[in-house]
């Protein structure tokens, strides 16, 4: 199925021409049909000449459902714009050609109708329209001439069918594979089924089963799609693009609303503040101090941070899911008309809290091309999980260990200057400074304290993270972008510690004490010596467990020993009569209750001996 939006001024005739090409009444409303006047969106179908399937929604052309109009135009692919021949081009004309140049729609046919009533005009109307389009995606659009009335101009050769076919023929292949975002414009209750949402399916597919996520003001939430259709007929899966009802399941119709979002989980990043370019309209420096912003069926209210007359920061009054490049409709909440429009170009932009930091972003947005660049968000972070790129659209979903850049589909190789580490790209001169900063923090701290172990994970990603932006320090706690960067640097990575490799801790003053240690228990090995004995010797925690790390002594809690301890320890007690009591054993091994307990415990641990009872042990043979 293809989805195409009327668009034009009220009594145009936009309602009438979608009732005359699809035998279907668009108005839904008992007031729309008793007023005559659409009001909300309207939804119709029928089968082109080719044997293409189109759905029409119908918007409101007048001024005060603008809003409307904005929703049902937001998700559509392509626009049929109607101006009527008796009364020419009018107000709201040109505020839905300022939407559709907002928008960026390129797509569409103009539709002069009414020419029963002005055959002399048709002409002149025309030309005026064409004019009035010029700028604009449709300024080189197929026009026809049409009375929906009399049906003349909806068929032949030249027809409004024929017409339709051949712009529908030239829309962009939409992914079917793609991740899914589905703006709703309807939420009903369908008795025994539940809740019922309806939009327009512009990428991806919809399938009876799927778990996907509801965004609106609620916050997430997961639903799961308990059936599917598409024409008033039932779907096992619906691909775009294509007007689609959804039956989920785990959420009342009442708290989905137009404007919410029926999104592929984890696939779309929520934004609240978005950086932007003016695509039309007044200069951004010119804008209120905040606007209505439209997106998909969404409208939401944003403050205003012009950085000159091409930029600007919209904070959002609530996330939406949005990516670089998207388009949004601008609406001076004071006005009912399109202040202009604007492409989103940054998702996640950077604090601005210094002075002549405003400036300096001004400076950096001119650099960064329409959609965004991976490229860009790399240099600027220095490090990014290419998980984040694929939620911005700015890689392919096969990206990887040969990522390529761009939109998806796009055959650039890795930029220059990055590093595809695993799931990380890395800027490489900030690769090789984390890696220089990390070997000098190595050595410094071997220099200053020949007990250490090494620098920490932790205090490895402190280190790099100076300077980083709020959440890029949680992402350098990654295993794996540690482990790149420990590489780079030609460092080693155990246990937790980074150190030189082939580094074991020195001892330092504590040498001739340790040595006084294991001379003792080389003479008495199980003659473990006493805490004042320790500290008689200087030797504390720190000095015992570097010890320890060395291979030098063997720690069981307070009890210091040989390493050898254990294995003597068994040849003894094998002798004994089995079982035997712990007593038996400190009498064997010439030692104190102190040290026994401990070591048949750390016997036990390592299966090497077994309780038989309260008081009795074995060798395990």
């Amino acid at each position: 199925m293809y989805v195409i939006a009327t668009a034009g001024h009220v009594d145009h005739g936009k309602s009438t021409l979608v009732r005359a090409l699809t035998g279907m009444e668009p108005d839904r409303w008992a007031e729309e049909k008793r007023r005559g006047l659409t009001i909300d969106l309207g939804f119709a179908w029928t089968v082109l000449p080719s044997g293409r399937d189109v759905a029409f929604v119908d918007v409101p052309g007048h001024e005060r459902f603008l809003g409307n109009m904005l929703a049902g135009l937001g998700p559509a692919p392509a626009v049929c714009f109607v101006v009527a021949a008796d009364e020419g081009w009018q107000a709201q004309s040109g505020d839905h050609r300022d939407a559709l140049a907002a928008l960026g729609l390129h797509h569409g046919i103009i539709v002069v109708t009414k020419a029963d009533r002005a055959p002399d005009r048709v002409d002149a109307v025309l030309a005026q329209t064409r004019a009035e389009l010029a700028g604009t995606g449709l300024a080189t659009a197929p026009a026809v001439v049409v009375s929906a009335v009399t049906g003349a101009g909806l068929d032949g050769g030249d027809g409004l069918r024929e017409q339709l076919d051949h712009v529908l023929a030239g829309l962009p292949a939409p992914h079917a594979s793609g991740r899914v975002r589905f703006w709703v414009d309807r939420s009903f209750t369908v008795r025994g089924a539940g809740a019922v949402v309806t939009g327009t399916l512009t990428a991806g597919t919809l399938a009876e089963d799927d778990r996907l996520e509801v965004l609106g003001e609620g916050g997430p939430r997961s639903v799961t799609v308990r059936a599917l259709h598409s024409r008033n007929e039932p779907q096992s899966s619906v691909g775009p693009t294509r007007r689609v009802a959804v039956n989920l399941r785990g959420v009342p119709a009442e708290s989905i609303h137009r404007g919410d979002a029926l999104v592929t989980p984890g696939a779309w990043p929520l934004a609240e503040t978005v950086d932007v370019r003016r695509s039309s309209g007044a200069g951004l420096d010119e804008a209120p101090g905040h606007l209505l912003v439209h997106v998909g069926t969404a409208t939401v209210s944003a403050h205003v941070r012009p950085f000159s007359a091409r930029h600007a920061r919209l904070t959002l009054d609530r996330a939406l899911p949005l990516v670089p490049g998207d388009r949004l409709v601008l609406r001076d909440p004071g006005s009912r008309s399109v202040f202009g429009g604007a492409q989103v170009l940054d998702v996640d932009p950077p604090a601005l809290g210094r002075r002549g930091d405003g400036a300096r972003h001004a400076a950096y947005l001119e650099t960064v091309p329409e959609g965004g660049s991976a490229r860009l968000e790399v240099l600027r972070r220095g490090a990014v999980r290419v998980g984040f790129l694929r939620r911005l659209g700015l890689v392919g979903a096969e990206a990887g260990g040969a990522a390529t850049e761009g939109k998806a589909g796009s055959t650039e190789r890795e930029p220059e200057e990055i590093r595809i580490l695993g799931e990380w790209w890395v800027h490489g001169p900030v690769l090789r400074g984390w890696a220089e900063r990390l070997a000098t923090a190595v050595e410094e701290l071997a220099t200053r304290d020949p007990l250490a172990r090494g620098v920490s994970r932790g205090a490895a990603a402190d280190l790099w993270g100076t300077g980083a932006r709020p959440g890029d320090l949680t992402a350098m706690r990654d295993d794996a972008l540690v482990d790149a960067v420990v590489a780079e640097a030609g460092l080693e990575l155990e246990g937790g510690y980074i150190r030189r490799p082939g580094h074991r801790a020195g001892l330092g003053p504590a040498e001739e004490a340790v040595a006084a240690v294991e001379a003792r228990l080389a003479r008495h090995p199980f003659d473990a010596p006493e805490g004042d004995d320790l500290t008689a010797l200087e030797l504390g925690p720190k000095a015992l467990a570097a010890a320890e790390r060395a291979g030098r002594i063997l720690r069981l809690g307070d009890v210091v020993l040989l390493p050898t301890a254990p294995a003597r320890a068994m040849r003894e007690l094998a002798r004994l009569e089995q079982p035997f009591t712990t007593s038996q054993a400190r009498q064997a091994l010439d030692t104190s209750r102190r040290v026994a307990i401990p070591l048949l415990e750390h016997l036990d641990a390592r299966g090497w001996t077994r309780r038989v009872d309260g008081s009795h042990r074995e060798v395990v043979r």
